[in-house]
């Protein structure tokens, strides 16, 4: 039985999982957080998401944890609304799905459907790869160390296999010049409802405030301002106060959602960056997801990317480890190169049209959102919408994905 290694316990490695199990693998994941990863927003179950998903037999169930959701909604500093595109525009393929679930379920859905021949590894990971005659020598940072048939690195935008295997992440890294931080906020009595709607405020200075749905009694929260690098990971206060400072003073519920920041479970920070690499393998290990091609959240295809990704490469790899693994890895990358290049791309304006710089910026960026919901436009729009979510097209992605 062939065995693989997969760092890193996200959609797609679980996915990835699932599918080289029922092929008969005997599959290892290690996850240096100590249990499945709780955070995370939204994301929606059209194109090839739905797909794979329907092939791994978790549609229904995925469906079934879906979230509220109206559509999306763009505000001024005293909530009264720019804009709005409800989910049914452009024949259900604007900008918010109506079905949606938070990615922290959808991983909590693939993490269940292990079979019985994966092993979770939690609060570990790799300190050394080496290439052996007959597979790959790991090092563990708490395990003895082990040999496998194949590694894979899905291990993140950050990820340190491919810094083991191709290099350190400035040769790959490409910011786009802006941080998010997301996180769940718990709603109290006084806390304003949602209604359903996803509620955006554009701010001067490329600067954001997102509310949405989150489950009952939840909303997710995001800031987005510009930057290319941030405080230290370990330090919270640092990072809190970056927020405070870009925010401080602003309208709506800017105050509140500040404050809620500070006592979430899941807050999390980080820089919007692509990951570009001219190779996702060398010998027997091979990198997925956001570890090869990191497109963005503002691409909004990350899931159905990974998931496409995780298809593909367990399609390439069959039932053991092929005869020539460099030829199987190679079609793995030819068939996902092309769709990545495309979701990388965006569409012209991506960044700016999400984080206008100015307040002539953001009125003009809501009269257009306006104006593509009318006539011919909507028309249009409509009639190239129905591969939305769907990888190989560099389609118009819901902003804060």
């Amino acid at each position: 039985m062939s065995r693989v290694l997969i760092v890193g316990a996200g959609i797609a490695g679980d996915a990835l999982a699932v599918l080289l199990d029922r092929a008969g693998w005997d599959v290892t994941v290690v996850e240096i957080a100590p249990g499945p990863r709780s955070g995370g927003q939204t994301v929606d179950l059209r194109g090839d998401s739905r797909e794979v998903l329907d092939r791994l037999g978790l549609l229904d169930a995925a469906l079934a944890a879906t979230v509220e959701q109206r559509g999306l909604a763009w505000i001024d500093e005293r909530g009264r609304r720019r804009a709005e595109m409800p989910v049914e525009a452009f024949g259900g393929a604007g900008f918010v799905s109506r079905e949606e679930l938070l990615r922290a379920d959808l991983a909590r859905l693939l993490h269940d459907a292990a079979g019985p021949r994966t092993r979770y590894r939690f609060g570990d990971t790799v300190t050394g790869l080496t290439e052996t005659v007959r597979g790959v020598r790991v090092e563990f940072r708490r395990h003895a160390p082990e040999d496998y048939d194949l590694v894979v690195g899905a291990d993140g935008a950050h990820s340190l296999v491919r810094r083991l295997v191709l290099g350190p992440e400035e040769c790959f890294r490409r910011p786009l010049g802006l941080a998010h931080a997301w996180f769940t906020l718990r709603e109290t009595p006084a806390t304003p409802s949602l209604d359903g709607w996803f509620l955006m405020l554009n701010l001067p200075g490329s600067r954001v405030v997102e509310a949405r749905p989150g489950r009952a009694g939840e909303q997710e929260v995001g800031f987005t301002f510009p930057a290319t690098s941030l405080p230290p990971r370990g330090d919270a206060e640092a990072r809190f106060a970056v927020l405070e400072r870009t925010f401080v003073g602003e309208g709506w519920r800017t105050a509140e959602l500040l404050a809620a920041a500070r006592v979430a479970d899941d807050f999390a920070l980080d820089t919007y960056d692509q990951i570009h690499a001219d190779r996702w393998s060398r010998g027997r290990v091979v990198l997925l997801g956001d570890s090869a091609w990191c497109a963005s959240p503002l691409s909004g295809l990350g899931t159905a990317l990974a998931l496409r990704g995780a298809a593909t490469l367990a399609d390439a790899l069959g039932r053991e480890v092929p005869a020539d693994v460099a030829g199987a890895l190679a079609g793995y990358e030819s068939a996902m190169r092309p769709v990545v290049e495309r979701a990388q791309a965006m569409y012209p304006g991506r960044v700016r049209s999400y984080a206008p710089r100015t307040r002539w910026g953001i009125t003009a960026m809501t009269g257009v959102m306006r104006l593509v919901q009318r006539g011919p436009f909507a028309a249009f729009l409509t009639r190239r919408a129905g591969d939305y979510g769907r990888a190989p097209e560099a389609t118009p992605a819901p902003p804060g994905r």
